[in-house]
């Protein structure tokens, strides 16, 4: 554009310019006489044909910056070829690292506080079969769905955490860190949804977080089975032309989840066959034992009941612990039955769990005895026992709402486990990934530079031919990207393009660092203080690889 302001500039001031002669000069007392005036008559175009010339003048260099920008294009599809050397030898991000959204000084930590399921303990992709299995069947024995839901089966292909669902219209969607429905990640059931069916339905892509808040957000890990449960139902329904509302779906649904959970159905399933359900992990043990060995407070605050979480813990760390070692003697302080998040606001007071009995006992509870279990509870009730202030304390959990919402709020460190994250720096470490990122990004600019030029060169055939060129490629390299993820929502923490995604958002919010297992903390010293990126631009997992890969 400077190019195009320098050239016709000039042009324009040279249309209105006429050349005239001086007047006379002046000589002695008088004024000499020159023969005219003006040396030739003033020639001014027609306002018209001003505009005329300056048109044509910027549609010439419209197409010579087309022409540069279609050669910039060529040049790179020949690199496109192969893998430059330079990406290969890009540094790899750690698949278990510990990522910094606010820092952290670990030496300041004293208290270390954990979550029980997907914090604790591992479980298999199993899990999410049998929850899915044991709801669907909820849903036809109590709620009398049809008996053809019974023949539903859970796709791990299909959902990823972090998906919202809107009860009003039945979608189910991915948000990006705005708020804005990703283009190919909302689904009615299990059909994706064009734009136009997005705009016509929504009006607008842009939801907006405010709006968002009024949907459905299914973040936890167990969130995978109930999303595919509900997509199936409203798929079944619409294939068999049935009328139903949408949040009688969802709510149906999150009820036979709720009931499996709470009737104990999925945690006699998992006890009844570990090995198919758990994973075991020495590393675990290690994690623990160091932390009580540097003198740090432990502290275990589950929803789940404590006969669960014992025969767990006995499988996981069977092969670790001695016989006549104990799991609990890790733990400083051990609650069962939480409740959270309503542990975080409520006022209940704490109850002593009887192992032998399987009782409440009825005593006051003002000091946490050792070796003993506690259900129920407050974090106010908490904080007055033990005495431990905010910002010594981390708490790790998987739930962002549940989990880690509240000890934000109340001045925890918090920690974020997530299990996918693993994975997910994995594929993009991997060449193939990178390649098309940086192919993408070359696509990006290159459209951008197009979308500058002079907009009366839009009709020509040329910026046409280019543009639908470049969008069909970029489209192929998205689709691409989003393949190696998850290929109905592609990644977790990224949208299609590269944003941030919502699931992203509500990291940044409350965990002040993320990691996918709590062991990972064995590669770091107790004493290491952990920094944000100075050179952060989206998620600190995440290196975006340039497209100078292919202009070098």
């Amino acid at each position: 554009m400077a190019t195009l302001r320098r050239l016709i500039i000039p042009f324009r001031s040279s249309l209105l310019r006429t050349s005239y002669s001086h007047y006379g000069c002046k000589e002695g007392g008088g004024y000499r006489r020159c023969s005219s005036i003006a040396s030739s008559e003033p020639k001014v175009l027609k306002f018209e044909d001003q505009e005329k010339l300056l048109a044509n003048a910027k549609d010439s260099l419209s197409e010579e910056e087309i022409l540069k920008i279609r050669e910039e294009y060529n040049a790179a599809k020949e690199k496109f070829l192969k893998i430059p050397d330079a990406l290969k030898q890009m540094p790899k991000m750690n698949p278990k690292g510990i990522y910094v959204n606010k820092n952290v000084r670990l030496d300041s930590i004293q208290v270390y506080g954990f979550d029980y399921d997907y914090t604790l303990a591992h479980y298999s992709s199993n899990l999410q079969c049998l929850i899915y299995d044991l709801a669907k069947q909820h849903l036809v024995n109590e709620f009398k769905y049809p008996d053809t839901c019974l023949e539903f089966k859970y796709d791990p292909s299909f959902p990823i955490r972090g998906l919202y669902y809107d009860k009003s219209k039945g979608c189910l969607m991915k948000l990006d860190f705005f708020g804005s429905i990703e283009l190919d990640g909302c689904y009615y059931g299990r059909r994706k949804l064009s734009r136009e069916e997005i705009d016509e339905m929504y009006g607008t892509r842009h939801i907006g977080r405010d709006q968002a808040r009024e949907l459905v957000c299914l973040m936890d890990f167990f969130c995978f089975s109930e999303a595919c449960l509900i997509a199936d139902i409203v798929q079944h329904f619409v294939d068999a032309k049935l009328e139903f509302d949408a949040r009688y779906v969802y709510e149906d649904v999150n009820r036979a989840i709720q009931y499996v959970h709470n009737s104990g159905l999925v945690h006699r399933g998992i006890l009844a066959d570990p090995p198919r359900y758990l994973v075991k992990n020495d590393q675990l043990l290690r994690f623990l034992r160091m932390l009580k060995d540097k003198g740090k407070k432990l502290f275990l605050l589950t929803n789940s009941p404590f006969y669960f979480v014992d025969g767990g813990m006995r499988f996981m760390l069977q092969d670790s612990l001695g016989q006549q070692d104990s799991w609990k003697e890790l733990f400083d302080v051990v609650i069962a039955k939480a409740n959270k998040p309503e542990f975080y606001k409520s006022d209940h007071p704490f109850r002593r769990y009887d192992v032998e009995k399987d009782t409440l006992a009825f005593t006051k509870v003002d000091a946490f005895l050792p070796g003993k279990i506690y259900y129920h509870g407050c974090l106010k009730a908490f904080l007055q026992i033990t005495k431990w202030k905010g910002p010594e304390v981390i708490y790790f959990g998987d739930h962002l709402f549940s989990d880690l919402r509240g000890p934000s709020i109340a001045g925890w460190r918090t920690a974020a486990i997530i299990h996918e994250l693993k994975s997910e720096i994995m594929i993009q470490n991997d060449n193939s990934y990178r390649f098309e990122q940086a192919k993408f990004h070359v696509m990006q600019e290159l459209l951008g530079m197009l979308h500058a030029t002079a907009t009366s060169s839009m009709t020509s055939e040329a910026y046409k031919s280019l543009l639908r060129e470049l969008n069909d490629e970029r489209q192929k390299t998205r689709y691409k990207m989003k393949g190696m993820f998850n290929k109905s929502f592609g990644a977790t923490f990224l949208t299609d393009t590269g944003q941030e995604s919502a699931f992203a958002y509500h990291i940044h919010q409350y965990a002040d660092i993320y990691t996918s297992k709590p062991e990972n903390f064995l590669y770091y010293p107790p004493e290491a203080w952990l920094h944000v990126p100075y050179d952060i631009k989206i998620m600190p997992h995440h290196l975006k690889v340039s497209s100078n890969l292919f202009r070098t």
